[in-house]
């Protein structure tokens, strides 16, 4: 349990919040002669959306509903010698260690979403000797009273994104958990998008509780909150039916910076969300400390910035006259963010390292990627896309996007030659890797270097650690790549060996059928192409196949 609690300063204004800050460097148009469209429905980070992708005709992009969901390509190892400036510098005193890379050729467009289901309650630090008490308290459990009768049905599916710097709730998943007007303040949060601003509120202080998708049973009930982790006393952004109608339900970096999240992409669930069956990996969140969290062999550093960033608090309202404070003294007038003592910035996560590259032209080490859960793609800035000499008048496709305000515009994409992230001990590298130009404020000012997307990660089972604040240690990625044998059902993100964890695991679900609420779909394992809904021998069968067999 994470829970520091400090005083705020009381000031007699505050600015408001501007949470989504995202400018795009626009196109002309996306019609053009022997081009056609596909309409999509991706998300973009700071929680905007792409609706249509606009390509030549004879060039169609790689994407990931176009190949088979989440297929296996074998990573190649690929040693080569560092050519950094800082390594540059060296070089004639010493010959710098090779570095190992694992290869990916051609990543999609679009990349998964990490999906969770959201319960909401009560929780709340009451002191009525200091109500100012502001500061967010992490969990590895449920607690406080639902704000509804029926917690099983009433429950949310949200984004666990990275990208955002709050946590927010839309206007249907709001009164969907309980969320009543009671609940909510009248002070505003100003959402800025491309064109225009949209509005939504501050909630009051309440506890948000998440878990994977997996433990919802197939009636749609979601009756188990054992594995529920979670935080309280947090004021999040609740939408507005006419003012903010397209703002989605997140779980964003003033919830991740508590945890250590682990997604499974080898252990996926096909889920109907907002009428769309998609893919969505096993999540599963866990206390720094928990034993049971996977170890991956790969770290890329990670860097919680503005450095300047200490608490994880919303700003409370401080009565100097009666009626000040409408919801109560030290009730919530903005919503929880990761900010300094000032409320001059607000933290997310930043890749310490991207390099890219281009034909001949080269953006090398670049600090400013944020890394977003939320967005689906991977973009760069207009500066970057200058720096790699790409055509502004010539991209290889167009993207059509929504923003949070229900704004419309146009981005360029293209494929860079490669794109590689700095890990240690093999580092990530890309090749023919599509990218979108956009121009995303940046919490540090200006605009990020760019975003660093799931589309990345599809074929990468991994963690985020969160952290970066006094005490928490420092934040990081940890992965290794997806290793897919038929029976390696246990742990819930496989270990790449089938033993007897896999038998005890199968011995739990014998002769179950997939209605029963305690069905596992990993254990019903035949017939391989179409899986029968029942666990049997014909499943131990497939099981004692692959006994012991080394991972490819």
């Amino acid at each position: 349990m994470f829970c520091k609690i400090s005083l705020f300063h009381p000031r007699t204004h505050f600015h408001p919040l501007l949470l989504v800050l995202v400018l795009w460097t626009a196109v002309a148009t996306a019609e053009r002669p022997g081009w056609q469209s596909r309409e999509v429905d991706w998300r973009a980070s700071r929680g905007a959306r792409i609706r249509a992708i606009h390509y030549p005709a004879d060039k169609p992009p790689p994407m990931l509903t176009d190949r088979q969901q989440f297929q296996q390509r074998q990573p190649r190892k690929q040693i080569r010698y560092a050519k950094t400036a800082t390594e540059l510098q060296t070089f004639a005193q010493t010959l710098p260690e090779p570095i190992v890379a694992l290869v990916f050729d051609s990543p999609p467009i679009d990349g998964f979403v990490p999906f969770v289901a959201l319960s909401v309650t009560d929780a709340r630090i009451d002191d009525p000797l200091n109500p100012y008490k502001s500061d967010a308290c992490s969990v590895n459990y449920l607690t406080g009273d639902y704000l509804t009768d029926n917690p099983e049905s009433d429950y949310a599916i949200a984004v666990f994104d990275t990208g955002a710097s709050a946590n927010l709730i839309s206007y249907i998943d709001a009164y969907r958990t309980g969320i009543d007007p009671d609940f909510i303040t009248n002070s505003p949060v100003i959402l800025q998008g491309a064109t225009g601003q949209a509005v939504a509120w501050a909630s009051q202080a309440l506890g948000i509780f998440i878990d994977g998708l997996d433990v919802i049973e197939p009636n749609g009930l979601l009756p188990d909150n054992s594995g529920m982790a979670g935080e309280y006393n947090v004021s999040i952004i609740v939408g507005d039916p006419i003012e903010s109608p397209n703002m989605p339900t997140a779980v964003g970096a003033p919830f991740a910076i508590f945890f250590t999240t682990v997604f499974c992409n080898n252990n996926q669930l096909i889920f109907t969300v907002d009428n769309n069956d998609v893919n969505v990996p096993c999540v599963r969140v866990y206390d720094h400390s928990d034993s049971r969290i996977p170890y991956y062999s790969n770290k890329i550093n990670l860097e919680l910035r503005p450095t300047q960033v200490s608490f994880v608090q919303y700003f409370p309202c401080v009565e100097i006259f009666p009626g000040d404070c409408p919801y109560g003294d030290g009730a919530p007038i903005t919503p929880t963010i990761i900010v300094d003592g000032w409320w001059t910035y607000q933290g997310l996560f930043f890749v310490s390292s991207v390099d890219l590259r281009h034909k001949a032209k080269s953006a090398i080490d670049k600090d400013g990627f944020m890394f977003d859960t939320g967005a689906q793609v991977t973009v760069i800035n207009d500066a970057i896309r200058s720096r790699l000499a790409l055509n502004a008048y010539d991209p290889c496709f167009v993207v059509s996007i929504i923003d949070v305000t229900g704004e419309v515009v146009d981005a360029n994409g293209y494929y860079i030659d490669s794109l590689e992230i700095v890990a240690s001990p093999e580092w990530l590298t890309f090749t023919n890797v599509p990218v979108i130009v956009l121009d995303v404020a940046s919490p540090e000012g200006g605009f990020l270097d760019g975003v660093i997307g799931t589309n990345l990660f599809n074929d990468l089972n991994f963690l985020i650690r969160g952290g970066g604040l006094f005490g928490m240690g420092a934040p990081y990625i940890r992965f290794d790549p997806i290793c897919r044998i038929a029976g390696d059902i246990a742990p819930a993100c496989g270990d790449c060996s089938v033993d007897f964890l896999d038998l005890d695991e199968l011995a739990d679900h014998w002769l179950e059928i997939s209605s029963e609420p305690t069905w596992n779909p990993r254990a019903d394992l035949a017939p391989l192409s179409a899986p029968d809904g029942l666990i049997d021998f014909r499943d131990f069968a497939v099981l004692a196949e692959h006994w012991l067999q080394p991972a490819p």
